[in-house]
């Protein structure tokens, strides 16, 4: 098995779990339910938009603990004054020490979009997405079927939610939808967490230039990213290159100021 197995097997345990302390009802209920969300593909497609979708992640099942020193709120609040284009919070607890509260506390601190990163296979997810305040949902590819892609695709449009559908390799372009508003490319393998920072090139011409995309993981220089906007990404989801230093805030607003 897998680690991208285990981490489908247990989201389902903590999905049954939430379900009997949280009803669809009681996260209807909660203050983000009713709110305008923020539009990622908008502040993707900007004039002179950084495309910088910067990860607040504490560990990983490849590299263990990462940066555990700080606060969602702290890291996200800088990386929105240093220019990202958007922020994605880690909200998977056993694998990457993530949590709802999380995302929950920065929602009111911050007017950037803020996407959701979890491993989405239940319906109550998107409902639970809407309610701590997301404005982005991520399907991945390598844990949903073609259908399960349309239908969850049509239940996060219902919730005023923005779909990222994340592929790894040529076997999953089936899963490519019309109606996603980004395709992104993952140059990290989820079965083995290996990078190939190619990976991402090699898919955007199978793709086609219908979708927004955007380039995943392994983006460690400001060469990188040019290379990956040369061949026709407008977005860059970066993590670990902030989160392992010292002062993650600093270090993004550094690298767009050199961008």
């Amino acid at each position: 098995m897998n680690i991208l197995d285990k981490i489908v097997l247990q989201k389902k345990i903590e999905v049954e779990n939430s379900k009997q302390l949280f009803s669809v009802q009681d996260l209807e209920r909660s203050e983000f339910f009713g709110r305008d969300t923020f539009s990622l593909t908008n502040n993707l497609l900007k004039e002179n938009s950084s495309g910088i979708i910067a990860e607040f992640k504490r560990k990983s099942p490849s590299k263990g603990i990462i940066n555990d020193r700080f606060s969602s709120l702290e890291i996200v609040k800088q990386y929105e004054n240093a220019g990202v284009s958007a922020s994605s919070v880690l909200t998977d607890e056993e694998f990457f020490g993530g949590k709802n509260q999380d995302l929950i506390s920065v929602r009111n601190e911050v007017a950037i979009p803020l996407l959701r990163k979890d491993f989405m296979i239940d319906e109550y997810q998107f409902i639970e997405a809407k309610s701590i305040g997301a404005d982005v949902v991520l399907l991945i590819a390598a844990i949903l079927t073609p259908k399960q892609v349309k239908h969850f695709t049509a239940l996060a449009k219902s919730l005023q939610l923005e779909v990222l559908l994340e592929l790894h390799d040529e076997s999953e372009l089936d899963h490519v939808y019309h109606l996603v508003d980004m395709v992104g490319i993952n140059n990290r393998n989820l079965k083995n967490f290996e990078v190939d920072v190619e990976q991402s090139i090699r898919m955007s011409e199978k793709v086609g230039n219908d979708f927004v995309k955007v380039a995943e993981s392994g983006i460690s220089n400001i060469d990188m990213l040019k290379h990956f906007k040369n061949n026709g990404f407008q977005g860059f989801l970066i993590g670990e290159n902030f989160m392992r230093t010292e002062d993650p805030g600093l270090a993004c607003k550094q690298f767009i100021e050199t961008l």
